[in-house]
């Protein structure tokens, strides 16, 4: 192994890790949102049998371990990308195990946010749109920032297990080398190389969390 060929596992990881959890928050914040807002006492209350069945489905990704689950969506992952081998291959699962972890997360950080905000809005005819846009997400950025964060490293770790598929990254690296040729170093610097980007992850999402509360920026 050269330095270039560990940056370019860098490389990989990083993209993986990024536009995974990209298309994580496109279909987990609209969920997370929908399991606020059309709750019997939200602002735009849905049927209680959709609400119960939008919580089995997250519940029952959210069970399934991701080695499983991999392999559970083999045949998404042919359709969409047409094959299941590969870097490309490894968005699809990460993306399932992902959207419905974000959802939640999302669901937390709206649960968080103060009635009588959303009270004063609706006492002056805010819209349930207007209500969720220019209310509860801007209300809750501070902490729907901190929760992508985590997600973001979950990510990346869900990531490294994706070389058991021969996914590119990290994670191959420290499968095909380390684990495989017994190359213990190998291995060992794959795993500083991993938490490294967790901890400039972690850095970045904190940094803007801490910039985007109006309570801290006073």
């Amino acid at each position: 192994m050269t330095i270039a060929d560990y940056g370019f596992a860098i490389w990989e990881t990083f993209y993986i890790t990024v536009l995974s959890t990209a298309f994580a928050l496109v279909l987990g914040l609209p969920l997370g949102v929908l399991l606020v807002a059309g709750d019997k006492d939200g602002v735009l209350p849905l049927p209680g049998w959709l609400m119960q069945a939008i919580n089995f489905v997250i519940n029952i990704l959210r069970s399934i371990p991701f080695l499983i689950l991999m392999i559970c969506v083999f045949p998404l992952t042919r359709v969409i990308v047409g094959t299941t081998v590969g870097t490309k291959a490894t968005i699809v699962p990460l993306v399932v195990a992902a959207f419905p972890f974000v959802a939640r997360l999302v669901e937390t950080s709206l649960r968080e946010l103060d009635a009588g905000v959303i009270e004063a809005a609706q006492s002056m005819g805010a819209t349930p749109f207007q209500i969720i846009t220019k209310v509860m997400i801007p209300e809750s950025l501070p902490s729907l920032i901190s929760s992508m964060t985590t997600a973001l490293t979950t990510i990346l770790g869900y990531s490294a297990m994706s070389g058991v598929i021969g996914g590119g990254g990290l994670g191959k690296v420290a499968l095909s080398y380390g684990y495989y040729r017994y190359q213990g170093d190998i291995m060992v610097v794959a795993v500083i190389l991993l938490i490294l980007l967790v901890q400039l992850f972690q850095t970045v999402g904190t940094y803007w969390t801490t910039h985007s509360d109006k309570r801290l920026r006073k």
